[in-house]
């Protein structure tokens, strides 16, 4: 419907265009209404008391259900027999029986009334799921993510395991591990090594630790680790691996590399091997496109600003040689402040990283 104050508007504007000139329809038309429309809103008064459509009193229909009906309805569909069956089940069985109450869109509309139209039986009904936990990170050590993934093996249906963690803001692997057997122990091993590696009894803000819902990243021992490191878990959706994306992506990474074995690893010194070297060239080598193509290393580090700043004065001088060539300003060196997994929204973020910035300084 359309408001009084749009009405006046739109009349307004229909009665200029037809003193210039204009014809009716045509001006109705281009309004979006039709001269009916028009006669009906400027006729007894319909300007000054808007749509009374709303108001108008609608009677009942001669051929409508009674109450009697209504209850009758309700009262089969929750027969034992049909207490978990739709309408469009019920009708058809009373009809063998030589009954007739109501057709089936009267069945639905009574029981929705009431109500009974989903999960009529004894299925639970849908559970809101939460939202995904937001993380943000403006600076190493804040928020680490960790998951396992298989590795093929040369013997068709065995695997080797890889166990790492990685920090969210630098995206460096601090932390990994292979084995031929998924145990969390061996959870529990790169924990312990990766804490001290970090140094993470000397941390004033501990960090989270973000994984999935695997029974090994949740086994007991690994909690009261967690605990006792004083390392808070925070765990992903069920079945939901863009809770944990950034890690997702690395195994991608990892595995589309042209020096991992199409074929499989041949023993586990050989998968433990290829792990070191990759975490070295992931670590120290690779420029991650996500943090503005500097190594996680130099990030990790804090080394991305300088780097940075040199790329952005070096594209500057460029500029000032070749001003003809430069129809924009340079490109966007400048340092990536905040990372987020799971982006609630943007007001979100930004409300953290202050709150962290705070709570930092």
């Amino acid at each position: 419907m359309i408001a009084l104050e749009d009405r006046h508007t739109l009349v307004r504007n229909i009665e200029a265009a037809h003193a210039a000139g204009a014809r009716l329809r045509p001006a109705c038309e281009e309004a979006g209404i039709t001269v009916r429309t028009l006669q009906r809103w400027t006729a007894e008064g319909g300007l000054r008391t808007g749509d009374r459509r709303p108001e108008a009193e609608r009677p009942t229909p001669a051929h409508a259900l009674t109450e009697a009906e209504r209850a009758r309805i309700l009262a089969v569909a929750n027969e034992p027999r049909f207490a978990d069956q739709p309408p469009a089940r019920i009708v058809p069985a009373l009809a063998d029986e030589g009954i007739y109450i109501a057709s089936e869109s009267s069945f639905q509309r009574v029981l929705r009334a009431h109500g009974q139209t989903q999960h009529r039986g004894r299925t639970r009904a849908p559970q809101p799921s939460r939202t995904p936990t937001t993380h943000v990170a403006t600076a190493p050590g804040q928020v680490w993510c960790w998951d396992m993934t298989y590795l093929p093996t040369a013997v068709q249906g065995h695997w080797f395991y890889l166990y790492l963690i990685m920090d969210l803001y630098s995206r460096k692997i601090v932390g990994w591990e292979i084995h031929d057997a998924d145990d969390s122990d061996h959870a529990v091993c790169l924990l312990k090594r990766t804490a001290l590696s970090e140094g993470v009894h000397a941390m004033l803000e501990k960090p989270v630790l973000h994984g999935d819902n695997g029974s090994t990243l949740k086994a007991t021992n690994v909690l009261a680790l967690l605990h006792w490191l004083s390392i808070k878990p925070s765990y992903s959706h069920p079945r939901v691996s863009d809770d944990n994306a950034y890690v997702e992506s690395l195994f991608k990474t990892a595995k589309y590399r042209p020096e991992f074995p199409a074929r499989g690893f041949a023993t586990l010194e050989d998968a433990r091997q290829w792990g070191r070297d990759f975490v070295h060239w992931y670590n120290v080598e690779h420029r991650h496109s996500g943090i503005r193509y500097v190594t996680p290393a130099q990030r990790h580090a804090l080394e991305d600003r300088a780097i940075l700043q040199a790329r952005h004065e070096t594209y500057l001088k460029a500029r000032e040689r070749n001003p003809a060539r430069w129809s924009r300003g340079t490109r966007n060196w400048s340092p990536i402040e905040v990372v987020t997994l799971n982006p609630e929204c943007d007001a979100a973020i930004h409300s953290n990283a202050e709150d962290i910035k705070q709570l930092a300084a």
